[in-house]
């Protein structure tokens, strides 16, 4: 089959929304949609809140009534608590496509065994992908899985990992090129992404440095992987995924635009996430964080942007809105460059004696995180 395929299901073209946490609901995802095809994942749900039915985690895994194939990922560290939260999936229909987070860095976390630590322990890791596709299987849903190169340089996992997801039956295999020492820091290790995509038959997501919609074209030529999926490089701007759309295509055009459509959009994504949240204030002040990344290289006074990013309300967006120029064009010396998180490299958090065995396939106790997700 040509194209990339998630078990029945076709991705065109091949790009993925990368799951973040506070970033990636229904209404960002609606205004990523709207800009071209693919699929756009919700921010990543703890296994343990799911079941437990979290009232916050049931409302982040929320979909827009024409939001199809709808995409969540899950993070868990029991196989059997994996295995009862895709259960649920399945069973009250949730979704139509699982993805497990095996690449998070941040120290709450992997200091539990969780995301970008687990594939170290390989049996443990092959227990909960095995749980998770054949919860999935009677219904036909395919999971997937996301991960990072390794620990560090020096505990690698990424092709041993991905030879097990295979093996246990997932749809695809997504690899952020950077370990979970490097965090954001750096650049993309695209060689490891072509090297996964030699090791495996399933298809083979590359993810890391994609701001543009010619880096997508570049990776894929550079990897041979099957698709790409984006994360930071669309904070700020939703327009990105048209973009794409329109580099796979083949076609030339790319969007540029001036201050007013940025002002446009900026004001239905504060109104989209009102709707969400259900209070303006509530959906305003979820806003703020994206008034930075929508105005990166405009040329736009600090006390303006100050005020853009303390909102509280619609009318007062709307007015600080109508303060800037609409005719003002595209900043294009920020294309190509690094947004949302970029940090250094750091310790890599684990639980004791961690490293000390790869084949211990017990649950690290109290692995499971409490927390809703995201």
């Amino acid at each position: 089959m040509d194209g990339l395929w998630l078990g029945g299901q076709r991705v065109e073209p091949p790009v993925v929304l990368a799951p973040m946490a506070g970033i990636t609901n229904v209404a960002f995802r609606r205004l990523c949609r709207e800009q071209g095809g693919g699929r756009y994942v919700c921010e990543m749900i703890t296994t343990r809140a799911l079941v437990e039915r979290n009232p916050k985690t049931l409302h982040m895994i929320a979909f827009a009534p024409d939001e199809h194939p709808r995409s969540l990922q899950l993070y868990g560290i029991d196989p059997d608590v994996t295995a009862a939260a895709v259960r649920m999936v399945v069973e009250q229909d949730l979704a139509d496509h699982i993805d497990l987070n095996f690449g998070c860095p941040v120290p709450k976390v992997t200091r539990k065994g969780g995301g970008a630590a687990l594939p170290w322990r390989r049996r443990l890791f092959a227990r909960i992908v095995r749980a998770a596709v054949a919860a999935a299987a009677p219904a036909g849903v395919p999971v997937t899985v996301k991960m990072r190169k390794g620990i560090d340089d020096d505990h690698l996992t990424y092709v041993e990992a991905g030879l097990a997801a295979q093996e246990a039956g997932v749809a695809a295999v997504a690899l952020h090129g950077r370990t979970a020492a490097q965090r954001y820091s750096g650049t993309a290790d695209w060689d490891a992404i072509g090297t996964l995509k030699q090791a495996l038959d399933v298809p083979v997501l590359g993810n890391g440095d994609i701001w543009e919609a010619d880096d997508a074209l570049r990776m894929v030529a550079h990897t041979g992987a099957d698709g790409v999926v984006v994360g930071r490089g669309c904070l700020g701007r939703p327009w990105l995924f048209a973009d794409l759309a329109a580099a796979f295509a083949g076609r030339p055009e790319r969007r540029l635009p001036a201050l007013g459509e940025v002002a446009v959009t900026m004001r239905r994504h504060a109104e989209l996430l009102t709707d969400w949240l259900g209070a303006e204030r509530d959906g305003c002040t979820d806003f703020r964080k994206h008034v930075a990344w929508y105005l990166k290289g405009f040329p736009i006074g600090s006390d303006l942007r100050r005020a853009l990013a303390m909102i509280s309300s619609l009318a007062e967006l709307d007015d600080l809105l109508g303060k800037l120029d609409p005719a003002e064009p595209f900043p294009v010396a920020v294309l190509g460059q690094p947004r949302g998180r970029t940090n250094s490299p750091g310790k890599v958090f684990l639980p004791d004696g961690w490293l000390a065995t790869r084949d211990d396939a017990t649950v690290p106790d109290g692995a499971e995180l409490a927390d809703s997700g995201g």
